[in-house]
């Protein structure tokens, strides 16, 4: 009995070492995605995710969207060893019998493949597995187009912070329960930077009893593609870490890897044509029920700030005096959504066969809508990772989105907002509704106002104190309808108080959570809700943040 011990302790580092052939050698060079590339097999256990599955569980999670009846489905796998097939089937039940539609081999740097079967039959449900090898599965349900029900309903997250390792069961029983139609996620998805397929694995691990049932739209925001910030400049190679000389900080084979996992299953692209560096696009619209969905990136085009301004404060994102002239800022030149997406948005604007209503998801908003930034200590005046510099971009992006006729819906805040927005005046442009981060443990934001009063114009009855007309840190109009902050102790702690570390640990007062937005067609109303991460939605008594529920016309 020992010999056979020691035959097979023997045994499993020849596993290891031999696996049949080579690795294929990744083309990176700043260590991204060290976890599964090259021999990722050797690399030592990481606290994201357990890589080494038994190999009937490679198939992490198909997630899938349908638009114009043409399915668009990816298929993301753990690392595979050099010997094993790289083949992933595609299967739909018919009839009560399976039957194989599709295969695809997946590419080696990030693990995922993507299906693109036109002529699909919206009008039923239809079950499909995802298959590898013998035994490895994955089995979904491809829903029906909703078009003849009276309400879509979204529900929408964002920021899924790294803080907390642990999976989201509070946001998977709550959103099952409730039943969207579709999830949208805005981005922030991983926040391991260098790490994307571990940390997307570990997402898809939290979050794929969501949409394994339902479709569902992802995109990437600065920290999935290992940014703090990113002005995408173009594609441009940025020459910083932090990415405010504009650009992208990593190689443009990791950041188009990213982009493929987290956006090969959306709708085809509106112009496909890369930016430089040969990274992908994915600006596109989706059609589900009767509700478009424009779904653009706030990032990839806009100009990074870095010698673009007088310094206005020790990073030339953030001002932090309130008596600059915020005109000195909008330079000529800049770009937010850039033309090729402002092109996009025009025409999109104007397609109206089969849609009721309209709205627009991206990553973040088109305002300065924070004024604590992580504690009392680090007020900003202005910040311009938002989409509110540069003025003249965003002037351009919301009349687009105005003359749509849509709400607008993103992420990245860490502080859940429903804000009505000005362009001229006060209440002339859309109205927008940026849901809290899935995770907030440890940087809240709050909308705060140096005097503490409310704006002009508050909203009546409301139990929120800073309600009403304000101008933002670049003289934009916005009128604030609800926000949900974090416990205000959390603003005064330090990274060193004991206080902070135990309320880190318990994981309440961060006004963490998630948004469900309901599209009302017979009468043309939006509903934003906002539910806390803690809540349990199937309790009568279950309450949504203060100042929520927001109904409104767009």
């Amino acid at each position: 009995m020992r010999y056979l011990i020691s035959l097979l302790l023997a045994a499993m580092p020849l596993y290891a070492a031999d696996h049949g052939g080579p690795p294929v050698r990744a083309p990176f060079d700043k260590g991204e995605d060290s976890l599964c590339v090259n021999d990722w097999w050797n690399r030592e256990k990481t606290p994201i995710i357990d890589l080494k599955v038994p190999r009937d569980q490679v198939i992490g999670f198909g997630i899938y969207t349908v638009h114009d009846r043409v399915l668009k489905l990816t298929a993301q796998l753990y690392p595979l060893y050099p010997q094993e097939t790289r083949e992933v089937r595609l299967e739909v039940k018919r009839d009560g019998e399976w039957l194989e539609i599709a295969r695809q081999n997946v590419n080696d740097l990030g693990w995922s493949t993507s299906f693109r079967i036109p002529g699909w039959d919206d009008s039923k449900d239809v079950p499909y597995r995802l298959r590898h090898g013998g035994k490895a599965g994955f089995e979904g349900l491809i829903r029906k187009n909703p078009r003849d029900k009276d309400e879509i309903v979204l529900a929408a997250l964002n920021c899924n912070s790294n803080r907390d390792r642990d999976l989201r069961p509070e946001h998977v029983r709550n959103i099952n329960h409730q039943d969207p139609d579709l999830v949208f996620f805005a981005g922030d998805q991983s926040y391991d930077h260098k790490e994307h397929t571990a940390a997307w694995l570990k997402f898809g691990l939290a979050f794929r009893e969501i949409f394994r049932n339902r479709p569902c739209v992802t995109i990437p925001d600065d920290h999935d593609i290992g940014q703090g910030n990113l002005w995408g400049e173009g594609g441009k190679k940025a020459q910083f870490a932090a990415g405010h000389d504009g650009g992208y900080f990593f190689h443009p084979e990791y950041v188009k890897m990213v982009e493929r996992q987290q956006t090969a299953h959306l709708p085809d692209p509106y112009d496909p044509t890369p930016v430089e560096q040969g990274i992908g696009v994915y600006h596109t619209r989706l059609l589900l029920g009767g509700v478009d969905f424009a779904i653009i990136e706030d990032r990839k085009f806009k100009t990074g700030p870095r010698g673009r301004h007088p310094m206005k404060g020790p990073r030339p994102d953030h001002i932090l005096d309130p008596k600059y002239d915020p005109k000195v800022i909008d330079t000529p030149g800049l770009e937010l959504l850039g033309k090729r997406q402002e092109a996009f948005l025009d025409v999109w604007a104007g397609m109206r066969e089969g849609v009721k209503m309209k709205a627009v998801l991206s990553q973040t908003g088109f305002a300065g809508g924070a004024h604590l930034h992580g504690s009392v200590q680090n007020r900003l005046h202005a910040d311009l990772d938002s989409n509110g510099w540069p003025q003249s971009g965003r002037r351009r992006a919301l009349e687009l989105i105005r003359k749509a006729g849509a709400v607008h819906i993103g992420g990245d805040q860490h502080l859940a907002t429903v804000i009505h927005h000005g362009i001229d005046a006060f209440r002339d442009g859309p109205w927008a509704f940026v849901p809290p981060a899935i995770c907030n443990t440890y940087y809240g934001r709050w909308w705060w106002p140096e005097d503490e009063k409310p704006g002009a114009n508050p909203v009546p009855g409301s139990p929120l104190p800073w309600t009403g007309d304000y101008l933002d840190g670049f003289d934009n109009k916005i009128t604030m309808v609800a926000y949900a902050n974090p416990h205000p102790e959390r603003a005064r702690m330090t990274s060193r108080n004991q206080d902070r570390k135990a309320a880190i640990a318990s994981k309440e007062g961060w006004a963490d959570g998630y948004g469900l937005i309901r599209f009302r067609k017979a009468v043309g109303e939006v509903v934003f809700e906002c539910w806390p991460r803690f809540t349990d939605v199937s309790q009568p008594d279950a309450q949504q943040f203060p100042g929520w529920p927001v109904t409104v016309k767009p």
